[in-house]
């Protein structure tokens, strides 16, 4: 059984978040199976400037030879900063999991597209591809502008992933000629 150890802070938990929590952790046994601890922290500070009250949340996972950190998932949902968290954890463990066993990506082409769906509340979108394809981006996904400021329509670069649950797209930067048209 993983070892998870959970911290609350600026909040009082409720059965219903820890539930959630600890459902959670107990799949990421699934994406690697000699996770030594979980540490999840789950904050929620003081009211931000422009956009109300958020939740951070950070989970910290140590494997042999690595600690995997995934920190800073903010959102007013605390399930979606949750989610979130879990997600971007799940991806290091698996890009972990792939450089262990020699199945290590080489990133030789760089894609183009452009966004043609954007979720900013939630944090995350797709981009289609010039091959037709659609892959999923999320706020962490996104290298150049900040993922606040891009838009439908805009031509990026990326690099494509092809995950369990499927194409996403990796260090995606809008390009600088930006041609709407394309």
């Amino acid at each position: 059984m993983l070892p998870v150890q959970i911290t609350i802070r600026g909040m009082s938990i409720s059965s219903a978040i820890e539930t959630t929590i600890r459902k959670r952790a107990e799949k990421l046994n699934r994406f690697h199976n000699r996770i030594s601890s979980c540490r999840i922290m789950v904050e929620f500070p003081q009211k931000h400037k422009h956009q109300g009250k958020l939740y951070k949340v950070k989970i910290d996972i140590t494997v042999p030879g690595k600690e995997l950190v995934a920190s800073r998932k903010m959102s007013e949902d605390v399930y979606i900063a949750i989610r979130d968290a879990f997600n971007a954890i799940v991806r290091q463990l698996e890009n972990y999991s792939r450089k262990q066993h020699g199945h290590v990506k080489t990133h030789n082409d760089v894609m183009h597209g452009h966004v043609m769906r954007i979720m900013p509340r939630e944090g995350y979108g797709f981009i289609e591809g010039m091959d037709g394809n659609e892959y999923y981006f999320s706020v962490t996904n996104v290298s150049y502008p900040a993922f606040q400021q891009l838009v439908i329509g805009d031509a990026v670069e990326y690099f494509a992933e092809n995950f369990s649950d499927g194409r996403h797209a990796q260090h995606v930067i809008k390009e600088r000629h930006n041609n709407h048209g394309s």
